[in-house]
């Protein structure tokens, strides 16, 4: 990397990261830490929750992937991966009646109080694989901007960056999560809107606009998964769903339908520039948005780290305070069976601290990012019965491990290569995953209602008996 534009890169990476800590507020109190209330005990605003939303779910390595996507198949492959924001307004919707119905104060809550407190702790295991997947996959998407992977420049600048974010987690918690979404959310439509000014003119806008064919085995079967997916995907992911319990349920509802719409338009736009590379012969070479913007000269490139960065570091703090949250406060509450007073503020940022070392250890294996998404939206496939179905029961463990061990094992199976090829649907890239999604929902779907089933069988047998 020559001098000019190795400074201009460490250098916005040196002051990125001290802006973020010197505004980021300071939590006095364990609510404003795991919470995000103020220091007064007042709940986050409706507009601060929307922004914290929308930005904090548009991964660096989400935009990378939607990018990618748009270089093998169009505005195709844009949409499939758009619509995965889709979730954010199914996960508003189904907390907001899990709230209203229930009087839940967590998932974690509403699972032991519907499904027993086994149900809760196998949850809270899956949203922790989750969350450790979110750190190095977002850290290793900024080190890509200085360097490649096994040189030296990419794995400091993943560690410089990691450290950066750390510093202001451990300030103030969710609450310093919340704030400095809102600034990352308006600094990264700025440069989304940057690089797209110089994109569009560069191209035949109606070619660009209508890139991709609707064929099943040219984009569309991942857009069937991710429709599938939406109903499972989000609620393996605390970094969306802690923030369905911050304030009232019809100001969550407005900001999660908001932020998820935003989401989806900022997103399937950003996947236009995977499109001019496809249209332009650009080799994507696994990462579209470094090699559009190399090709388009320093300023494209610099703009597209900025977008990274500010989409790893929303992600990457929001994860830092949902594992703290998460370890420090849900699990010992789950372990210990009572609700007792949320704990010191030392204990989250221990767990923050042990994460961020962890956390990037796969980064230096080498591992692949669209991966982190289907196999892990995948392996939860089992929730979506448990989540939209949970009116039909009042107590049914058996219901919920049923439906979600089930999705576990054929998550696993499609991960090693085990899933028969007749399971495919369509002949494209996607297609035994889609099979996987679509058969396997049936599936976990009849696991959730047998022991219902059978509960109801049982009580008529009974019944006819007595009579």
């Amino acid at each position: 990397m020559p001098f000019t534009e190795a400074a201009l890169f460490w250098g916005f990476l040196v002051v990125y990261g001290g802006v973020m800590y010197l505004l980021s507020p300071r939590s006095k109190n364990a609510a404003s830490f795991y919470r995000g209330a103020d220091d007064k005990g007042n709940p986050v605003g409706q507009w601060s929750l929307t922004a914290s939303i929308f930005i904090s779910w548009i991964f660096a390595k989400s935009v990378t992937n939607a990018a990618n996507l748009g270089a093998a198949y169009g505005l195709v492959g844009g949409l499939a991966y758009a619509t995965y924001w889709l979730s954010i307004p199914v996960a508003g919707y189904v907390i907001y009646l899990i709230r209203t119905q229930t009087g839940a104060t967590s998932l974690q809550n509403f699972l032991t109080s519907r499904f027993g407190r086994l149900a809760a702790l196998s949850f809270a295991a899956a949203i922790l694989i989750r969350l450790y997947n979110e750190v190095w996959s977002n850290t290793a998407v900024v080190g890509g901007y200085f360097g490649l992977p096994g040189q030296w420049e990419y794995y400091t600048a993943a560690m410089l960056f990691t450290a950066f974010t750390l510093a202001y987690s451990l300030k103030g918690g969710l609450r310093s999560s919340i704030f400095t979404d809102v600034i990352q959310a308006f600094v990264f439509v700025f440069f989304v809107g940057a690089v797209l000014f110089l994109i569009i003119p560069a191209n035949d806008t109606s070619v660009l606009l209508t890139a991709g064919e609707f064929r099943l085995n040219a984009g569309v079967d991942l857009l069937l998964v991710a429709g599938l997916q939406i109903f499972s995907y989000p609620f393996h992911d605390p970094v969306l769903t802690d923030r369905g319990f911050v304030n009232r349920e019809k100001t969550m509802l407005k900001s999660f339908v908001v932020a998820g719409l935003l989401g989806f338009v900022a997103v399937f736009v950003f996947s236009l520039v995977g499109v001019h590379a496809q249209l332009n012969g650009i080799e994507a070479a696994g990462n579209a948005p470094a090699a559009v913007g190399q090709s388009l000269g320093l300023a494209a490139l610099f703009f597209m780290s900025v977008v990274m960065m500010t989409s790893a570091g929303s992600t990457l703090d929001s994860t830092f305070s949902s594992l703290s949250k998460s370890l420090a406060v849900d699990l010992p509450q789950l372990v210990r069976r009572s609700a007792e007073r949320m704990p010191s503020m030392r204990v989250g940022a221990a767990v923050m601290i042990i994460f961020a070392i962890l956390g990037n250890l796969p980064m230096f294996a080498g591992t692949d990012i669209l991966k982190a998404t289907t196999i892990s939206g995948t392996m939860v496939m089992g929730l979506a019965p448990v989540f939209l179905f949970y009116g039909f029961t009042r107590w049914s463990p058996w219901s919920f491990h049923l439906s979600f061990w089930t999705g576990i094992v054929l998550g696993i199976l499609l991960a090693v290569g085990l899933i028969p090829d007749s399971w495919a649907i369509g002949e494209g890239n996607y297609a035994t995953l889609l099979g996987v999604n679509a058969y396997g929902f049936l599936i976990c779907s009849a696991g959730f209602f047998l022991p219902l089933l059978l509960r109801r069988l049982a009580g008529r047998s009974v019944a006819v008996g007595q009579a």
